[in-house]
């Protein structure tokens, strides 16, 4: 199931929603939306338990999800550009296994610094998912149907982020957490095979020529427009926010006055769910009535569930928490998204600016991740609330400054540009 530089053929316009082609594609890209973040985030709800039993500080203990995000983000930037030589499905195939072996010897690792050198290395290998994903969604699938495909892909991440924390907290709390990691590495095997058997190669894919200068050029593209600036920033601290809250909230749920086990703190992830939701039915109405219309109820959900984790009362914390996954996974499925068609316009490589913002996420994620446990020691709930708030504040901005850069327009005539004729947002 190899790539291969084909030519579009005349009148081909990628796959519709209801043909064979297009559910394959989505199936194939749920189930990799899945194992990526089941493997990124299968140690968040373990924290406690190995704070326990390596021995470990709180701050200590988020290194094994920081690790793992900045070899992600820092791979990415190789990703995105290899993609453009050995092609979209390759490199998806080879990260998707390459990442669930990994995840699978995670578990045996005798010590904790061996611990966290597997899961950076899980992080690198992982990376060739998100840096293609948004690209091969834009390239073979119809214009009218990417704005929501890209939702439902990150539906599938939100669900693998609920199924790796639902899969390892219980098994933890019976068995250890070697147990429970051995479980989500299983199910990312499983997730892989589903990749392998459902993911169409792709129809338009074009191999780009080897040449240093043009990866140099397609990068300067991608990093001139400000809209695209600005996108990569929110990925950067949106995921931050929820990752801060995410990492303490095990901390915080586990001791008084609540005294969780681990467990049941799993049950909070359920949450999870809405995020699937959210990102779903954000993408159908991006494609209704834009993304710029559409990005700031999502900054303004996330703000509101934050303020309500400040609370002491349990409800009102899993109500919080519930509003700030489904308003972050609005933001996010529509930035990616709007990432892949933005870079086309410019003239940058999608598969380049989409790694851009993706390296711009992990690393919000993996530093703003590891000052949240930092923050529950220094300050408790309050600083990592404060934390959280100061960086949704920053996405309010960055979705007001993007509701003001102006629109690009595709070239008069070409298939975008008929397909657009049907949109409100010209950048949909």
């Amino acid at each position: 199931m190899s790539d291969t530089a084909t030519t579009v053929r005349a009148g081909s316009s990628g796959h519709l929603p209801g043909s064979s082609g297009y559910r394959r594609v989505m199936s194939a890209m749920f189930a990799a939306g899945m194992a990526t973040f089941v493997l990124l985030y299968d140690t968040q709800a373990l924290l406690p338990e190995l704070r326990t039993q390596f021995g470990v500080t709180p701050a200590q203990a988020t290194l094994t999800l920081s690790l793992t995000t900045a070899g992600l983000a820092a791979a990415l930037l190789v990703a995105g550009p290899a993609s453009e030589r050995i092609g979209r499905t390759r490199l998806i195939l080879t990260a998707v296994w390459a990442a669930s072996l990994l995840a699978l010897l995670c578990p045996l690792a005798p010590s904790w610094h061996l611990l966290l050198g597997l899961r950076l290395l899980q992080g690198v290998a992982l990376a060739g998912l998100p840096a293609v994903a948004t690209a091969y969604l834009r390239e073979e699938l119809h214009p009218t149907a990417q704005a929501r495909a890209t939702g439902l892909y990150i539906g599938g991440t939100a669900v693998g982020g609920m199924v790796g924390r639902l899969l390892t907290a219980p098994l933890a709390d019976a068995y250890g957490w070697r147990w429970g990691m051995t479980a989500a590495g299983l199910f990312a095997l499983a997730c892989a095979v589903v990749v392998t058997l459902a993911l169409p190669a792709s129809q338009h894919f074009h191999r780009q020529p080897r040449g240093q200068l043009r990866l140099v050029g397609m990068a300067r593209a991608a990093l001139a427009d400000p809209a695209l600036r600005a996108l990569y920033l929110l990925g950067a601290c949106s995921a931050g926010a929820l990752v801060a809250v995410y990492n303490a909230l095990g901390f915080r749920l586990t001791s008084g006055p609540y005294d969780l086990g681990l467990g049941a703190v799993s049950l909070i992830y359920l949450a999870y769910l809405l995020g699937t939701l959210s990102s779903t039915i954000s993408g159908l109405l991006a494609d209704r009535f834009g993304r710029r219309a559409i990005l700031p109820a999502g900054c303004a959900l996330a703000i509101t569930g934050v303020l309500l984790t400040l609370l002491p009362w349990l409800p009102a914390i899993v109500v919080g928490v519930a509003g700030l996954t489904a308003g972050f996974f609005v933001s996010h499925g529509l930035a990616s998204g709007w990432v892949a068609a933005r870079a086309h316009l410019v003239g940058a490589s999608a598969s380049q600016a989409a790694a851009f913002y993706l390296c711009a996420y992990y690393a919000g994620s993996s530093l703003f991740g590891s000052l949240g446990g930092s923050a529950w020691v220094a300050a408790g709930w309050p600083g990592v609330g404060l934390l959280a708030l100061a960086l949704l504040l920053a996405t309010v901005w960055l979705a007001r400054t993007l509701r003001r850069t102006p629109a690009l327009v595709p070239v008069p005539g070409s298939e975008e540009a008929a397909v657009l004729l049907e949109a409100k947002d010209p950048e949909r």
